[in-house]
């Protein structure tokens, strides 16, 4: 017993030993990811293709007399001395060559050559220049089909053609179906091959026969995929001037007639005129649609000229046709009016960033590092559903009816209604009379919201800018709206902001496309599942199709873990991280603390360089750094745009508190100009999580359906988004304005093929490093003296191996101790590796397990 008393515990390796295995271990990975180590193996492989293409060439020619050595000694004709053969790369060609051609495929073997060649130049140049699996489907069905084709070709013939294989499968085939059987089934699989390998086009000859007539140009009446209708008043004078010839008009004598007629004037814009003679004409109702603008360039042609007499075409007039009577609500008699949609300033309108001034030619580019870098291609991304708005002209009359019979039976006479439809929502804009009070209208939205039995009924009191009060209504038939319409358009290709983001589309079908730099950080919140993942990769992914890696970091937060793993492949061209880390996505609580105090850091040191530059904002330090003003001996260097994306803020707030949220304030308020901007998520939108400091300092933020009123006024500082419909449909409050638009949607697959063509290109050696940062709470504790130790320390110790919890508050209470000595006295036992290390508010690990274990420790320090 007291022999096994006496016995310690076994000492733990030495960390010298630890750290030359971990050195050992990193070593070998590096060298297999070199790509020093790709290249190697690149040129192996070619010199493998051409040693197998001679090899085989050249026992086409010396089969005869190679063919009985390597058969009369196998394996063994290497060890023998006195055996000479003829091929051109001597005893082992012959032996390869004779086992893929007479025991393997026959000619067909050639086919191994252009595997190893597609192999060894995709390594060589370290990029996809051709499919490797694809070459391997045409090898592999390639090998059964010629070599079986050969074999039945050349049957009786000394050499074999098809091989061991293709003979074999050849007589299989010969005894089930026959000579006739085989020949014809080979002979269409030959076929089949050719046009699976090559593609061939078969054209047939296009035979012209001469015509006195010319084709007439036919009018084809218009679809609803091909022009959307805008609707607007009509009056007799148009009338007159845009009627159509004899012989371009449909109509139904036998269909009922209404009071409002749609007609087609020409230029794709189809009017709603009142029938001549009518008693009660309706009340206006303008239904103007935006579409993008290369939609409008091609609705909108020029005019053409006369070959002969030079005047100008008129463009072809489309059918009219006549929409079925709407129900008729109770409305007063309006008079109709034309409502021309204000033409919005364009984003892009901003006066471009000019060179700064330097000799041509002389610029530093700061691609040179990865100047092979290609931008991700706009087909990786997917099209949902259609691009164009679908709407229903009975569902907008009838829920214009709808809404002015309930204003009516209120008494809220209007002046006029318009509706302008989205790709989930429609706007109608309403004119009330004069002397109406906007809180009356206010204060009817349930009961709008009940006479169209819709959810999310939200109502604008005043629309911004407009003399207009907006009622926004679900569409039942809702459009998607795909990110890749967004990235294709010319408003994104053509911007020049600093980091743009294409967020999603307008109520009028504009695509909202802002720039990050100037927001600068940015606010998401909502309730779970209503579209905070696809929001944050719907950014992400805009400013990877936008930016070079040498001109952005990103720096993810991802305490779910899940979330933003997908970005992990191309952590060599877009992420940073700390040194020594082996994960660019952070996780860990601790990290992300050491990470945001590290961003403070770099943060000073940017300001330190702009200070030293004279120069105020980041794009002016980039500008002389590009333009050689700067020198890098003296510590300047191009600075990228770091972003920072923080996917559960409110999960870091209930663990470390204070500790993020105090360098997430500090870099709020300062980063802007040195090029760190901000994205938080967060799926708690309450005033513990987002405090005063955090509003403060985010003026742009976008609001997901949330579940209380109180939940979009911390978010927003304003009501509605608790009127949201979920699915992507947010609120953004930017530049004082609040906007309701429906998000992109960015699929994961989409996500992570565009990660997977960064990823295959060749990055940095490795992920950007942020500044090193160590927390002085890690380093109390470490530099205790053994003989400078407290006169109570054998006494704590004792006290707690014999209780086996390492806690300081137990010290105190029962050796009667302040907090600060119990403290010192804890640092002093995790020193001497009495304890372990600190676990929050868990007790520390006691390292021995009995008291004499503790005594014998305790007597080798003395």
């Amino acid at each position: 017993m007291a022999n096994s008393l006496k016995k310690k515990t076994p000492p733990p390796p030495s960390p010298e030993k630890l750290n030359a295995d971990k050195e050992a271990e990193v070593t070998v990975t590096e060298v297999v990811k070199d790509e020093r180590t790709a290249k190697i193996a690149g040129a192996a492989s070619l010199l493998l293709t051409i040693f197998l293409f001679i090899s085989l060439t050249s026992y086409l020619f010396t089969w005869q007399e190679d063919q009985d050595k390597v058969h009369q000694f196998g394996i063994r004709i290497f060890a023998t001395d006195d055996v000479k053969v003829t091929n051109l790369l001597g005893v082992l060609g012959a032996y390869v060559a004779h086992g893929m051609i007479y025991k393997g495929f026959g000619l067909a073997s050639f086919l191994f050559c252009s595997t190893f060649f597609v192999l060894g130049v995709n390594l060589l140049f370290g990029k996809k220049i051709f499919s490797l699996l694809r070459n391997l489907k045409y090898v592999l069905v390639g090998l059964l089909v010629l070599s079986m084709a050969c074999a039945f070709v050349a049957r009786g013939s000394e050499f074999s053609w098809g091989g061991a294989v293709g003979e074999l499968l050849t007589e299989w085939s010969i005894k089930w179906i026959g000579n006739v059987g085989t020949g014809a089934v080979l002979l269409l699989a030959v076929f089949s091959y050719f046009i699976w390998r090559f593609n061939p086009v078969f054209k047939v000859p296009d035979w012209k026969f001469s015509s006195g007539k010319k084709a007439e140009n036919k009018v084809m009446p218009l679809t609803e995929d091909d022009e959307q209708p805008v609707f607007k008043q009509w009056n007799g004078e148009e009338e007159e001037e845009e009627a159509a010839p004899a012989g371009m008009v449909e109509e139904d004598p036998e269909e009922p007639v209404s009071n409002n007629k749609m007609k087609n004037d020409g230029k794709g814009v189809v009017v709603i005129m009142p029938q001549a003679g009518a008693a009660n004409p309706m009340t206006e109702f303008d239904m103007i649609e935006k579409e993008e603008e290369e939609e409008v360039e091609e609705e909108e042609p020029e005019e053409e000229e006369d070959a002969e007499t030079g005047e100008e075409i008129p463009e072809p007039v489309h059918h009219v046709t006549t929409i079925p009577p709407a129900p008729r609500a109770a409305a007063p008699n309006l008079e109709l009016e034309i409502k021309e949609t204000p033409e919005e300033e364009e984003e892009e309108e901003e006066i471009p960033v000019k060179a700064a001034p330097g000799k041509i030619g002389s610029k530093y580019d700061v691609t040179l590092d990865l100047k092979d870098y290609k931008y991700p291609s706009i087909d990786l991304l997917e099209t949902h559903g259609s691009e164009k708005i679908v709407h229903d002209p009975t569902e907008l009359e009838t829920n214009k009816n709808q809404i002015i019979a309930t204003l009516k039976n209120y008494d809220i006479a209007i002046q006029r209604i318009a509706a302008t439809v989205g790709p989930t929502v429609t706007l109608y804009e309403i004119v009330p009379a004069p002397g109406v009070r906007i809180s009356r209208i206010k204060n009817l939205e349930d009961d709008i919201a009940l006479s169209l039995a819709a959810l999310g009924i939200r109502i604008i009191a005043p629309i911004p800018g407009k003399g207009t009060i907006g009622i926004e209504v679900p569409n039942v038939r809702k459009s998607v709206v795909s990110m890749k319409t967004l990235l294709a358009s010319e408003k994104f290709q053509s911007s020049a902001f600093s980091l743009p983001i294409a967020i999603g589309k307008k109520i009028d079908n504009e695509n909202f496309i802002v720039d990050l730099a100037s927001m600068p950080h940015l606010l998401m919140a909502g309730a779970t599942g209503q579209g905070k993942s696809v929001g944050l990769n719907a950014i992400l992914v805009s400013l990877l199709y936008k930016k070079h890696p040498s001109q952005l970091k990103f720096v993810l937060v991802d305490p779910k873990k899940v979330e933003l793993s997908l970005y992990r492949v191309i952590e060599k061209h877009f992420l940073a991280k700390l040194p020594g880390e082996e994960e660019s996505i952070i996780t860990d609580t601790k990290k992300v603390v050491h990470t945001l105090n590290a961003l403070c850091i770099e943060m000073d040191n940017r300001y330190d360089l702009l200070k030293e530059a004279g120069c105020r904002n980041i794009r002016e330090y980039n500008e002389k750094f590009t333009a050689r003003k700067l020198n890098p001996e003296k510590g300047h260097q191009y600075l990228p745009f770091i972003v920072l994306v923080v996917d559960e803020f409110a999960d870091l707030i209930m663990t470390a508190g204070k500790e993020v949220e105090m360098p997430i304030a500090r870099l709020a308020q300062l980063a802007r100009a040195i090029g760190i901007h901000l994205i938080i998520a967060t799926q708690r939108p309450s005033v513990n999580i987002i405090t005063g400091t955090i509003k403060a300092n985010f003026p742009a933020r976008i609001a997901f359906k949330v579940s209380s009123k109180i939940d979009s006024r911390t978010i927003l500082d304003a009501g509605g988004a608790e009127q949201l419909i979920g699915k992507g449909d947010m609120l953004v409050s930017y530049n004082g304005e609040i906007t309701r638009l429906q998000c992109a949607f960015v699929d994961t697959p989409e996500v992570e093929g565009v990660c997977e063509f960064i990823g295959d290109q060749r990055g940095y050696p490795q992920a950007f490093l942020l500044p090193e940062y160590v927390d002085e709470k890690d380093m109390e504790g470490k530099d205790f003296d053994a003989s400078d130790r407290d006169p109570l320390f054998e006494d704590a110790a004792k006290l707690i191996v014999s209780s086996q919890m390492g806690s300081t508050s137990l010290i105190q209470r029962r050796m009667k101790l302040g907090y600060n000595r119990a403290g010192r006295l804890m640092d002093q036992l995790e020193a001497a590796g009495v304890v372990g290390p600190n676990q929050g508010s868990k007790a520390r690990e006691v390292l021995f397990k009995s008291e004499m274990e503790l005594q014998e420790f305790l007597d080798s320090m003395v």
